[in-house]
């Protein structure tokens, strides 16, 4: 079986919450927003080992987050992008086998579920490159420059074939090692996610979907938090009732 490594990437210091805290610390249900994601990880038995990519000015914080858990074998500074924080993590596992795993996770996303990680798992035992979506259930429009400056519908794409990329994103790491080697290369390199890099980098190499859950949000805007214990509540409710019956 190869080993499989989860990166919880954690680098960015999350500008759009417009607090001093960045939003991987701020406190959820009593405990740091990264704490819950390492958990998550800690708690999946499908996964070896966990890496902690972290904004280098928290490194301590993270440090200390991460002690309690077993699988965490690194805590390492990131970059000012989700690229810079991907390469981190890529290069810290440099002395792997191309056959082993690797899971790429936002720590702003939480409430990821057991079931997820166990899907993204298994679907790498066929697929190279593996991400988490969920069906759109809004109407997404392309847009272009309009008269007056304004912005005008260019194109609606048919909602049924379009999703909303989630993490974790899995790789076969000769895969993700590929991508990036040409990504890298490239002095237009703009990436959002590693999903992507494959997508353009490596055009013959197929990116497998599995199905996410509307309970992984990303904790990106004031009030997130906020959502995000509202889930936890529903599901410790729901755990709850199981137990009582």
């Amino acid at each position: 079986m190869p080993h499989v490594m989860a990166a919880v990437l954690a680098g960015g210091t999350g500008s759009r919450m417009g607090g001093a805290v960045p939003k991987q610390l701020l406190p959820l249900a009593g405990r740091p927003v990264l704490e819950h994601a390492v958990a998550a990880f800690q708690d999946a038995p499908e996964v070896d080992e966990v890496l902690v990519v972290m904004a280098p000015d928290h490194l301590r914080e993270a440090e200390r987050i991460a002690a309690p858990f077993p699988k965490v074998t690194a805590v390492l500074p990131g970059g000012s992008t989700r690229t810079d924080s991907s390469v981190a993590a890529l290069r810290a596992v440099e002395a792997r086998p191309g056959s082993d795993l690797l899971l790429l996770h936002d720590a702003a996303r939480p409430l990821v579920a057991r079931t997820t990680v166990a899907a993204a798992v298994a679907a790498l035992e066929h697929a190279g490159a593996v991400g988490v979506a969920v069906p759109s259930s809004d109407t997404v429009v392309r847009v272009a420059p309009g008269g007056g400056g304004a912005e005008a519908v260019a194109e609606v794409p048919p909602r049924a074939e379009l999703r909303r990329m989630q993490t974790p994103q899995g790789f076969r790491l000769e895969v993700l090692r590929r991508a990036y080697a040409a990504a890298l290369a490239d002095p237009d390199l703009v990436a959002t996610d590693d999903c992507g890099v494959v997508l353009r980098y490596l055009p013959g190499e197929p990116v497998h979907i599995v199905a996410g859950t509307e309970a992984n949000i990303k904790v990106t805007h004031p009030g997130d938090v906020e959502v995000a214990e509202a889930l936890l509540r529903r599901e410790a409710g729901r755990g709850a009732g199981e137990g009582e019956r």
